[in-house]
């Protein structure tokens, strides 16, 4: 399958301001069930620099500056992917993670010594008694697999998905007693969970294309859990699926701020709140 994939983001800051650099993480992470291709990034006004980095987390991001004032700023990506089919449970965990698991114990899984390390921010958690109960109640087998998806399974249907507009996300203990939340409330609940259990979690953002909808693609959350010997693995808690070829990441981390698309902020004289406006529209080709 092949798409094409335009966003569209526009603040309009109200009057004349001067704009600070900005990093944008718009560029789609490289994953080996789809290939990006024309991308194009259209920025107005135009930057007076423009830079391809990498965060300290591995995704990509165009650092870009400013000189002049300006009361809006358009940015626009475009391109193209081709897609190939990709089956989420093709992976083989670790036996002796597998072993070490212990469904009695406060923190049921746990990681090889060495990796800790690289793991402990994606560990850290609100240590909320009711989220580790939800989580050890799904913990009925030593299959992380059976456990994962089901636990998936049972937010998407004991939590209500919503759309909203608004930009902050809700508390993980706010999403679980409201029964709701967005695509990124639930993400984030679901990683809270996860992490009460001892599995490295990160948070996702990117898009996600749904062929039974002709429009009202938006920017999409998922997560990722880290399962030694298979690496992350996606995970939807709006749609109680594992991810498949139709998600496409555009960063990930261990905290949600880290993964909005455009980083940057603005100066001037009696300053107010710039409005925002973005769509995406993604087609089949």
């Amino acid at each position: 399958m092949r798409l094409k994939i335009e966003h569209h983001t526009t603040y309009d800051y109200h009057q004349p301001v001067g704009l600070n650099p900005h990093s944008l993480f718009l560029k789609p992470l490289q994953r080996n069930y789809f290939e990006v291709s024309q991308f194009l990034l259209q920025i107005q006004p135009e930057p007076d620099g423009m830079n391809e980095r990498q965060s300290i987390e591995g995704n990509p991001y165009f650092q870009v500056w400013f000189s002049k004032e300006t009361s809006k700023l358009s940015i626009s990506t475009s391109f193209e992917s081709t897609h190939s089919p990709f089956n989420p449970f093709l992976f083989l965990v670790d036996q002796g993670f597998i072993n070490k698991l212990d469904q009695h114990a406060e923190t049921p899984f746990q990681y090889p010594e060495e990796d800790m390390p690289l793991l402990q921010a994606y560990l850290s958690h609100s240590n909320n008694s009711l989220l580790r109960q939800y989580g050890l109640a799904k913990l009925t087998s030593k299959d992380p697999i059976q456990f994962l998806t089901e636990l998936n399974a049972s937010i998407h249907a004991d939590w209500k998905h919503i759309i909203r507009e608004e930009e902050n996300l809700w508390p993980a203990t706010q999403t679980f007693a409201a029964g709701r939340g967005s695509c990124r409330d639930l993400s984030w609940m679901l990683i809270e969970i996860l992490r009460h259990l001892g599995l490295a979690s990160r948070f996702v953002s990117g898009y996600a294309f749904n062929p039974e909808l002709d429009e009202g693609h938006e920017l999409h959350a998922w997560v990722e859990t880290f399962l030694p010997g298979a690496g992350w693995v996606g995970l939807d808690p709006s749609l109680g699926l594992m991810t498949d070829e139709y998600y496409i990441p555009l960063a990930c981390s261990f905290l949600p701020k880290n993964t909005l698309p455009v980083h940057g902020t603005f100066g001037g004289d009696h300053l107010q709140e710039a409005t925002l406006t973005a769509s995406v529209h993604i087609q089949p080709l």
